[in-house]
């Protein structure tokens, strides 16, 4: 026996972004939210991904909605009635030469009149204020007010809330098709059918496959974050810390959580195949990333690696995420694409979207994030 389900808004992807825009459609006042997921709430990028809550280091473009999430998660207990682990203990980026400094102190300037005050450190002032770090840092940048967060909690508490307040949320509920149903949208799975008056689609690294249908193509790739953590140690790193480089295998970000352990990642992705669901961690990745965090935090020599994973990510030709509504398709939206730095502004952009799918527009500018640049795109290239 198959279902049937008519909605106001009907949401793809039960990523954080999905979760928390139907979370925010509620409190939009949107009478009837369905959210359809292909396997469980916060399985894949959402839930696998580092857990940075930062806003220092992102494209200035992004710093507005980067901003917007900060607020979000400053008052998330308060608005899920959960503990996400969320602690705003700061941001700190470091770098081993002086002109990454120098990167570091344009970015610190260019930042600053959109909202993002940083604060710099020479290597003497790292040494003092926290003393881990190895004679080859030289300099650093501290953004106070960012943070982490466990993003293995985050989507499924969205999810969890936003049922509270009405939303209808479908797990194992494979999107096979979707397609224009009069005024509306309709969404095929071997469960049965979803219409909906508006559609947004944010489905991680398969929503390109869905905006070919309305003409849309994006083109993106998938890869797989590789993360680790280490047995639990002596607990005394507040920071989420990442090493600012241009050369990609030095590329590494750790943190520590408050049980002791240490989570890091960065550098080389991993292979992540779409079509299997699956992502894997390369062993010669691990072996390069604990050499590097041996090199970045001398203290860690000695650490024992207890567990690796990976998650898969879409990535976009441009390096910038696809934000907003469709450039073909009157009621269809998409929140997408993000690179590897989605979890931080998820809250942000599921309120930003509740907001323009609710009211047509939206107080945070995201024009630079519009799905029709890649037709504008194709058209120069031609």
């Amino acid at each position: 026996m198959t279902a049937a389900t008519h909605s106001d808004v009907l949401v793809i992807g039960g990523g954080l972004m999905g979760t928390s825009a139907a979370f925010f459609l509620r409190r939009q006042h949107r009478r009837s939210v369905t959210l359809l997921e292909r396997e469980l709430i916060g399985r894949q990028a959402s839930g696998t991904n580092f857990g940075n809550v930062r806003r220092q280091g992102r494209d200035l473009a992004q710093i507005p909605l980067a901003n917007r999430a900060r607020a979000v998660w400053g008052r998330i207990k308060g608005l899920l009635g959960e503990d996400l682990e969320f602690v705003p203990h700061g941001h700190l980026r470091v770098c081993y030469t002086e002109a990454q400094a120098a990167v570091l102190e344009t970015y610190a300037r260019e930042v600053g009149p959109l909202g993002l005050e940083l604060k710099l450190f020479t290597a003497e002032g790292l040494r003092r204020r926290w003393g881990i770090f190895s004679n080859e840092i030289v300099a650093g940048s501290l953004s106070p007010r960012d943070g982490h967060a466990n993003p293995r909690l985050a989507g499924p508490a969205f999810a969890r809330a936003a049922q509270r307040d009405g939303a209808r949320v479908v797990e194992h509920a494979e999107v096979l098709h979707v397609e224009r149903d009069g005024g509306g949208f309709v969404a095929h799975t071997a469960g049965g059918t979803h219409h909906g008056e508006q559609l947004l689609v944010c489905c991680g690294a398969w929503s390109n496959r869905i905006a070919a249908v309305f003409g849309e193509r994006v083109p993106m790739e998938a890869r797989g974050p590789q993360m680790g953590v280490t047995e639990p140690l002596p607990y005394a790193i507040g920071p989420s810390i990442g090493l600012s480089s241009p050369i990609e295998t030095e590329g590494l970000y750790f943190r520590q959580i408050r049980r002791g352990n240490v989570v890091f990642g960065g550098g080389l992705k991993g292979p992540a195949l779409t079509d299997q669901i699956r992502a894997y961690v390369t062993p010669d990745n691990t072996l390069r990333q604990l050499r590097e965090l041996r090199r970045f935090v001398p203290a860690f020599a000695n650490v024992q690696l207890i567990r690796v994973w990976s998650g898969i990510e879409g990535y976009t030709m441009d390096w910038a995420p696809v934000v907003g509504a469709s450039a073909t398709t009157t009621g269809l939206y998409y929140a997408f694409g993000f690179n590897g730095e989605g979890f931080a502004i998820g809250p942000g952009v599921g309120e930003v979207m509740a907001e323009l799918i609710a009211t047509g527009a939206t107080s945070t500018p995201i024009e630079a994030f519009s799905i029709g640049r890649f037709v504008k795109a194709a058209q120069r290239a031609a």
